[in-house]
């Protein structure tokens, strides 16, 4: 079954093939360049596929090839964080290992979904997630203030999950999503909220990756040049998250969220 999937993604992209071929070396240089910034925003707004997807179209790969190459860059974000912000994540024991858990079987789930899912089948409801999410962030103060923390235990679980199946499928706005959820439901700073969705969309990344690495038409070359940035931008950006106050942060995130809702749904 599973060949059966490959071979089908397969036979679905076999017209990227011609074109994914030529990335030349300045190319490759101007993504290590996206990449850097990928990995910044990424952590800081939680929107890196808003650079890096763009920057692997504007170098030549068509848009399967492109998905599937900024799905397989997009762990080093993850790496390049944990690594400079990996004390955060010590002390949650259990907790930690179940929702990357959930983590991993969203990532396999959305990747299987974009083996198998006919073409823009999430693209309609995608816009409207991210926009519902950045008002979510925009109001949270209010929200909280009178409502408190949603107390519900099973809805940051089943959170991680959809949320990860998303990531693993294709992910714009993923990390929006992912801390209007923590930031409403659970009692976790922008900081802890940036480096949890930082690690946990990292693991969805990196299942996903895997088989895109097995069935999917990975152009290495420009993931190669997207991860070296990617990674570096990942490593950059706990500190600048730390300097930003924690309510301008949030506000930019959800306007700028806003702005991405508008982009996606053109």
């Amino acid at each position: 079954m599973i060949l059966g999937l490959g071979e089908d993604l397969s036979k679905r992209c076999r017209s990227d093939v011609p074109y994914s071929r030529y990335v030349t070396v300045l190319d490759f240089f101007l993504l290590v360049v996206a990449g850097f910034f990928t990995g910044l925003i990424g952590f800081v707004t939680g929107m890196a596929s808003i650079v890096s997807y763009p920057a692997l179209l504007a170098v030549g790969l068509p848009p399967v090839t492109a998905n599937v190459t900024n799905t397989v860059a997009m762990v080093a974000v993850g790496v390049g964080a944990t690594a400079n912000s990996g004390r955060e994540l010590t002390g949650r024991g259990r907790t930690l290992v179940w929702w990357a858990g959930l983590s991993a079987l969203g990532g396999l789930l959305g990747a299987l979904a974009l083996l198998v899912a006919p073409e823009g089948t999430f693209e309609v409801v995608v816009p409207f997630l991210v926009a519902a999410a950045s008002i979510a962030l925009l109001v949270q103060p209010v929200v909280r203030k009178h409502v408190g923390e949603l107390s519900a235990p099973w809805i940051v679980p089943l959170g991680i999950l959809l949320i990860s199946v998303y990531g693993g499928y294709f992910g714009a706005g993923a990390g929006v999503i992912y801390l209007s959820m923590m930031l409403l439901c659970t009692s976790e700073s922008v900081w802890s909220a940036s480096v949890l969705k930082s690690f946990l969309l990292g693991i969805a990344n990196l299942v996903a990756a895997l088989g895109f690495a097995m069935f999917g038409p990975v152009h290495w070359f420009a993931a190669l040049g997207l991860a070296i940035g990617a990674l570096v931008g990942g490593w950059c950006g706990p500190p600048v998250v730390k300097v930003i106050p924690p309510n301008l942060l949030r506000v930019a995130v959800g306007v700028l969220g806003l702005g991405l809702a508008v982009y996606l749904a053109r």
